[in-house]
């Protein structure tokens, strides 16, 4: 009995193995000389490590893992709060950057769902910038007691959330043969109508609604029905 075990569990470690992973994210930490880098993918409700890499004297990189649908993935530096994050799909993901600019300054390519969300988040930033620029002005009018004043910002300030909403409805309807459109619509449309959700979920592709994250979004619309 004990033969036949140790034989079952041999195969399994011999299988765990050789699984293929499809998945290589190759790069450089300019300035970092040695330290441990883990990638990380979100399992429920945190990050866990699927691979790791120690760096001691050079600041090249090689990490891998098995990607079933393109999703999140974080390049963490073991022992600080540095992180990149990152859209990981089949195929090779470069990402370069220094180690004082981790995350702010890093250049990820080899993603098309990465280079899409890189334009939404340009775009996205743009409508926040507008958003504290009308929030300081609408600040001063309050101080001032411009009454007023304070009305006609509020007023532009909707009008900066209307649009920012058309943008990402738009871009979600856009992008809909991609697994960032469920991903931008569970992140920064699960206030919508119930109805939005189903119009989205009708316009993804056969393949973008068995990735991770279009499973998600349809789970989460049939939740929020019950």
């Amino acid at each position: 009995m004990k033969k036949y075990i140790s034989i079952i569990l041999i195969g399994l470690f011999v299988f765990s193995c050789s699984e293929k992973k499809n998945m290589t994210v190759t790069g450089s930490i300019n300035g970092l000389q040695k330290g441990k880098l883990y990638l990380q993918r979100f399992n429920d409700t945190l990050f866990v490590n699927v691979d790791s890499v120690e760096l001691n004297g050079k600041s090249e990189f090689l990490l891998k893992a098995n990607v079933l649908s393109p999703e999140i993935y974080l390049l963490k530096l073991a022992g600080t709060d540095k992180t990149v994050k990152f859209f990981g799909e089949k195929g090779n993901i470069k990402i370069n950057t220094t180690l004082n600019t981790f995350n702010i300054k890093a250049a990820i390519t080899g993603s098309e769902n990465q280079k899409l969300l890189d334009k939404f988040n340009d775009n996205i930033q743009k409508f926040n910038d507008l958003g504290l620029d009308l929030f300081k002005e609408k600040l001063d009018a309050i101080i001032a007691k411009d009454q007023k004043k304070v009305n006609k910002v509020v007023e532009k300030i909707d009008n900066i959330e209307k649009r920012k909403l058309r943008f990402i409805l738009n871009f979600t309807f856009k992008n809909a043969s991609h697994e960032i459109a469920p991903y931008v619509t569970l992140t920064e449309l699960n206030n919508v109508k119930i109805s939005v959700l189903d119009t989205i979920i009708n316009s993804l592709s056969t393949e973008v609604k068995q990735s991770k994250y279009g499973k998600q979004l349809i789970d989460f619309v049939a939740n929020s029905k019950k």
